[in-house]
């Protein structure tokens, strides 16, 4: 079982955020504990809420759908079952809905565990990573990235945003450097270990 309770997790939780997801390794949860979107699900601190304090965590890859019930296996080696109701909010790259899970994908889940375990889930986040790369490459609609020991490849889209020195966001990618250190903000493609950018910092 990986649904988690114990409300001192959440800085683990975040910690873990800053691992590498790719290469067959863990895919990467959100902190969950903010509001439903990228940013808040990595910026996040443990809330205060008593509500937030009773939620579960699931986080693994879904090795099955069936109907509204998602099986996932965690990195732990334990198996949850994450129910999907019809007001669970599901981000992958942005905000959309269950029929955008796949099988293969890697989930990060915040619910309410049921009677019988299974976790009613009001947020999910679907392959979502944070990851410390450096740039190696810079075409029109991908940048090429060394994370660790490997290289990627990360899918740009018009909607991609960029933060220099800590400042605030820009749709200007144009400041980006072959060579300089970034951390990416995005959603990882299980089908070929590939990331869709959503936010990329560099010079912090």
């Amino acid at each position: 079982m990986t649904a988690r309770h114990d409300r001192t997790d959440g800085m683990r939780r975040r910690r873990f955020l800053t691992n590498a997801a790719l290469g067959g390794a863990t895919i990467i949860g959100a902190s969950a504990l903010g509001g439903f979107d990228a940013d808040a699900a990595f910026a996040a601190e443990p809330s205060l809420d008593p509500a937030i304090a009773e939620s579960a965590f699931v986080e693994g890859r879904i090795t099955g759908i069936t109907g509204s019930i998602l099986e996932v296996a965690g990195s732990n080696g334990g198996h949850s079952r994450v129910q999907m109701t019809n007001v669970t909010s599901v981000w992958k790259v942005r905000a959309t809905t269950a029929e955008a899970i796949d099988i293969g994908d890697g989930l990060y889940a915040r619910g309410v565990e049921m009677p019988d375990g299974t976790v009613a889930a009001d947020a999910v986040w679907v392959n979502i990573v944070n990851l410390d790369t450096r740039i190696r490459g810079i075409a029109k609609n991908r940048l090429h990235l060394a994370h660790g020991q490997h290289e990627l490849v990360g899918h740009v889209a018009p909607d991609t945003s960029a933060s220099y020195a800590g400042r605030a966001l820009t749709s200007d990618l144009s400041r980006l450097r072959i060579g300089q250190s970034a951390q990416v903000l995005g959603a990882w493609r299980p089908s070929d270990d590939s990331v869709d950018v959503v936010r990329i910092s560099v010079g912090h």
